[in-house]
């Protein structure tokens, strides 16, 4: 049987094939692809689940030249004469419905394609199923049948290569985990071909795939093959074919002729390794040449020997012009320490740390631990590219190293780093107890660059804990040991402009940014400094600015850019979608952010963005959507309240779409016992008071929400904020609404509406409308409210939010004014309350749907069961029920 791990990825593709294969008529299947992309596999298993008649055969090279060699495997007596004759004879030796494998058919004799062809055409009672494979890029193959395989075909499916998370699946079938880093590094490596990543985690020993930056081989059969194309080479081909693995992808031609140092044609040299499939052209011109793919690399460097491989690695490092690419080579051909080099390396990663490439100064460093003598210094180095890892965002390749890390003498280096990996994991715990041992065990004077990175470690932790003061004030201490250009003071810059928001400070934070992306306009640093200022344009209404800001934060380009600020980037941008009612593109970024997420192991972002997609579904009614996001945010569950409170929020957005006004005091309560250094009330910054106030209001604790409201409401008068005034504006206008009061609750609703309406925000205003709609209802102002609730359905219309539209539209019936009445006899109230009861809510359950007490409920449904003349629940669903699919016909 076929290996279940052979066909991952191709499930789809091969139910296709199976159905294309099934149907009655002649069928000529055609799989192809370049060497070791899993055409066999496929035939093979389309082979077994075929319960026909069928038979096999494999084309060689040797025999491309022999006509009807191909055929007269399967069938000797086959008369070998012109093919027409000859096919009219294979249908008379195979069965209806036979299913013949044809393997290598890019190597077949021309007799035997043109038999089968003519099979195809003039035989259709035959029923023939016919599964070809072949190779591309096969220097061997027959150019005729290349030109006739895709010409006789009925069906030539692409069979595309593996993505990282195929390959992670198929390491797993093999017993194998890999973490999405070394996932990618071995889809780079094989091109995402099954065939040599099979071979690759079964010849490799298992210990192989944890290692942080392992070198990855040849497969066993590439290397023989390209021994054997190596030794038929001249030795001028053979040694630019060497010389242009040394060097590289993208080399330019006169490099490789130089390091090879060679004096023959370099056309005549291209064309020999070209044609011995060790070279591969540029896409443009003849000026560059890379090798084939990273294994026949791999291959050639093994067999050059580690002497000659490492002369050439030296030479080659006074050719290239890329710092990084030069130092590189000097340590593939460095078999011990080097001081010197260490040196260089170490030299080269602070420069490329200050520019934000922190993917590239982790591998410089990396590669400095390990020619480097001194135990303490090796130490520090591996720790240092540890914290380059985390901040280019890449926790799994971090994680790789912790073991050396944790193995370590304890230092003030070592601690702050571990805590800043806790941090980015969302392990509050661990952070703080790792963070308050490196800043009690370091001394200031000595080591200043080691406590500035601590304070800039905390910088990060307390814009976890959301605590506004503590990030000014790590801030300000990371800068003032730091020096403003430093990374850790650039990157602690950055933030403090979020603590300063978090604190009412959002002017000067707002001047501070703009001096920030002044001064760091291109690369990582300037993605940090604007992201940050994006996220406090969303904090403070500026919801165009932060969308902008947001859009361009987002990708990882940036010199090695960092994927953590783009997952935040990507946090808040979904949030400025969703705001403003765009919620499919919401769920995209989000969807994207998820798989940058699952690639890079940064868990703190998580809750953020689950946020989101969970209100979108709740607004969608797509409610096991929605259960299992909240139960993903349950899974990441966190000390930090940048995790916790978009948790609490997400299930509130879930019980409020439910009519579930308990379920949304439930969630939101811990909100209301802040700590004292939170800053989670400030407005703006989690927009969670008005559906507080809204539930209390509508479970009828309205003294509660009364004295509820107004710290919220004075405070965010106090900010300007007006989207914070808005929403609790409504809240206001609701509960003077439940009072009775209409002047207030009217003058209330028309606040709000007015402030919201100078902003994008489309889902804040449908909600606005709803509840003003509500509250009208109630008060017997059914034409305005008619005119309310009608604006918030078509808002909610607008995103696609049909729990809402829903919602609107019963609000509409029971008003009356548009809504024709079902049943003359009942009220529009009466009529929603029995619509809901013939659904199977309790009165509870319609009371918090209609914006009613449980007392009104029971009093409109005792003047239904009277009007109607029956007596229980059942009995007016029945009527209901009927009454609404129309009288059935007499018997």
């Amino acid at each position: 049987m076929t290996r279940t791990g052979s066909l991952i990825g191709r499930a789809q593709l091969v139910a296709g094939l199976e159905q294309h294969l099934q149907t009655g008529r002649n069928r000529f299947v055609l799989l192809s692809g370049p060497p070791g992309i899993g055409t066999s596999a496929i035939a093979k298993h389309l082979k077994q689940r075929h319960e026909g008649p069928q038979c096999h055969t494999t084309a060689a090279a040797w025999e491309t030249g022999r006509s009807y060699a191909l055929l007269t495997q399967a069938f000797p007596e086959l008369h070998t004469s012109e093919p027409y004759a000859t096919a009219a004879r294979l249908i008379e030796l195979l069965a209806p419905g036979t299913l013949l494998v044809v393997d290598d058919a890019h190597l077949a004799d021309n007799a035997s394609l043109q038999t089968l062809a003519s099979a195809l055409r003039h035989h259709p009672e035959a029923h023939l199923k016919i599964l070809a494979t072949a190779t591309t890029g096969d220097p061997q193959a027959n150019a005729d049948a290349l030109e006739l395989l895709p010409r006789i075909a009925t069906d030539h499916p692409r069979i595309p290569p593996l993505d990282a998370a195929q390959i992670s699946e198929l390491a797993a079938s093999y017993g194998i985990a890999l973490h999405p880093s070394m996932a990618e590094r071995l889809l780079r490596h094989s091109l995402g071909r099954p065939k040599p990543v099979v071979q690759l985690l079964t010849e490799l020993p298992k210990t192989t795939w944890t290692r942080f930056d392992p070198t990855l081989p040849a497969p066993g059969t590439i290397v023989a093959r390209v021994r054997h194309d190596l030794v038929t080479c001249s030795s001028s081909a053979r040694r630019f074919a060497e010389a242009t693995a040394v060097l590289g992808a993208d080399t330019p031609v006169q490099d490789v002729v130089a390091l090879a140092e060679l004096d023959a044609d370099p056309l005549e040299l291209l064309d020999e390794a070209f044609a011995a499939r060790l070279i591969q052209l540029a896409s443009r011109g003849l000026t560059k040449v890379s090798p084939p793919d990273p294994m026949v690399r791999a291959a050639i460097l093994t067999e050059l020997g580690p002497a000659r491989r490492a002369a050439l690695q030296r030479r080659a490092a006074e050719l290239v012009h890329d710092p990084v690419r030069a130092l590189r080579l000097l340590v593939a051909a460095s078999p011990v320490p080097d001081a010197a080099i260490a040196g260089r390396l170490d030299d080269l990663a602070r420069e490329r740390a200050a520019e934000g490439a922190w993917g590239t100064a982790a591998t410089l460093l990396s590669d400095a631990g390990q020619l480097t003598d001194n135990p303490q210094l090796r130490q520090a180095r591996i720790t240092r590219a540890v914290d380059a890892l985390i901040g280019a965002g890449d926790v799994f390749r971090a994680a790789a190293l912790v073991p050396e890390v944790e193995s370590i003498r304890e230092t003030p280096l070592r601690d702050a780093v571990l805590g800043y990996l806790a941090v980015v994991r969302g392990r509050a715990g661990e952070a703080g107890t790792r963070l308050r041992r490196a800043w009690d065990i370091v001394n200031a004077e000595r080591d200043p660059d080691t406590t500035a990175l601590i304070c800039q470690r905390y910088v990060l932790d307390a814009l976890a804990r959301y605590d506004g003061h503590d990030v000014v004030l790590w801030a300000d201490r990371a800068i003032e040991l730091a020096g403003a250009d430093t990374p850790p003071a650039v990157e602690a810059a950055a933030i403090r402009g979020l603590g300063l928001a978090a604190t009412g400070r959002t002017k000067q934070a707002r001047r501070d940014y703009e001096q920030l992306t002044g001064r760091l306009r291109h690369g990582a640093q300037g993605q940090r400094a604007t992201m940050a200022r994006g996220w406090l344009n969303l904090l403070t209404d500026r919801i165009d600015d932060a969308r902008v800001d947001l859009e361009s934060s987002v990708p990882t380009s940036y010199l090695g850019g960092s994927a953590r600020i783009s997952l935040w980037a990507r946090a808040w941008l979904a949030r400025t979608q969703f705001l403003t009612g765009e919620l499919d593109n919401a769920l995209a970024t989000v969807s994207e952010a998820f798989q940058l997420q699952e690639r890079t192991g940064i868990l703190l972002t998580g809750p953020l963005l689950s946020w989101t997609t969970t209100a979108v579904h709740a607004l969608r009614g797509e409610w096991a959507a929605a259960e299992a996001q909240l139960l993903r945010n349950g899974a990441g569950a966190s000390d930090y309240p940048i995790m916790r409170i978009p948790s609490q929020l997400a299930r509130a957005h879930v019980a409020e779409a439910r009519a579930d006004s308990a379920g949304v005091l439930r969630a939101l309560y811990p909100l209301t016992r802040p700590t004292p250094a939170s800053s989670a009330d400030e407005p703006g910054h989690w927009p969670w008071q008005d559906m507080y106030a809204h539930a209390l209001i509508l479970l009828g604790r309205l003294d509660e929400a009364d004295e509820f409201l107004i710290p919220h409401e004075k405070l965010a008068a106090k900010r300007h904020h007006a989207s914070a005034c808005a929403r609790l504006a409504s809240g206001r206008g609701r509960l003077h609404g439940v009072r009775g009061d209409i002047t207030a609750a009217t003058a209330s609703f028309d606040e709000a509406l007015e402030l919201i309406s100078t902003m994008p925000l489309r889902y804040d205003q449908a909600r606005i409308n709803f509840s003003y709609g509500q509250t009208l209802r109630r008060l017997g102002r059914r034409a305005r409210a008619d005119v309310a609730l009608t604006a918030a359905r078509d808002g909610f219309a607008a995103m696609g939010a049909t729990t809402y539209v829903d919602r609107c539209d019963r609000e509409l019936k029971a008003g009356g004014v548009h809504f024709a009445r079902s049943n003359s006899a009942l009220t529009p109230q009466e009529e929603a309350v029995t619509r809901l009861v013939a659904q199977g809510l309790a009165n509870k359950e319609i009371a918090a749907e209609l914006f009613l007490s449980n007392k009104t409920v029971q009093y409109h449904l005792t003047r239904v069961y009277a009007k109607l003349g029956i007596r229980s629940r059942t009995e007016l669903a029945v009527h209901y029920n009927t009454d609404a699919e129309g009288t059935p016909p007499e018997d």
